[in-house]
């Protein structure tokens, strides 16, 4: 296989803000084409994951997305801090602070990017089991989340109706599914 990776001539910021970071690439392709300028937005890593009760049901979180200007009904989910050891981590952190509720296992899924052509991050996916409620929740300034539990067949059907509008949420609740054997692809 021939190499694809482009080689990074220069670098500028154009905007770097606690949420959003802007760049302008210039890059040489293989074949010896200069990309200029070439867009890329730098985000944290973010983690999500289907979290469910010690009884089986999904705990989801029901916030408004001004992008949308719409209320959506997804799964818990949020930004890496600096601060995070790792994405595990950040994916309890996250859990605890929207939920309140604290999970006996916190499984591993894999990672997915929402956009390799112009974001530098990767979405850590997870599945948390054996949810029991802790204490209350801990939002930030800016969220208001109202928490949903609802059976395994809701969620399914939520998807099947394209009502989970987040992908990065949907990709996420697939993998845990099929982790758990109830979504087989051939």
């Amino acid at each position: 296989m021939n190499n694809m990776d482009w080689k990074l001539l220069s670098s500028e910021y154009l905007y770097k803000d606690t949420w959003l970071t802007a760049r302008r690439d210039k890059c040489e392709t293989p074949d010896g084409r200069i990309v200029d300028p070439y867009y890329v937005l730098e985000y944290n890593d973010w983690v999500n994951g289907l979290a469910l009760t010690e009884d089986g049901q999904a705990i989801m979180i029901r916030q408004y997305r001004h992008g949308l200007k719409q209320t959506l009904i997804e799964i818990p989910a949020g930004t890496m801090d600096d601060t995070d050891p790792s994405p595990a981590f950040a994916m309890e952190r996250e859990l605890l602070e929207e939920t309140g509720y604290a999970f006996k296992e916190i499984i591993p899924l894999g990672a997915v990017s929402a956009n390799p052509g112009s974001t530098n991050n990767l979405t850590h996916m997870f599945l948390a089991t054996g949810g029991v409620k802790v204490k209350e929740q801990a939002l930030d300034d800016n969220e208001q989340i109202e928490v949903i539990l609802m059976p395994i067949e809701a969620l399914q059907q939520l998807i099947a109706e394209n009502k989970l509008l987040q992908s990065l949420h949907v990709t996420c609740v697939y993998y845990a599914l099929q982790h758990m054997g109830r979504v087989q692809f051939k």
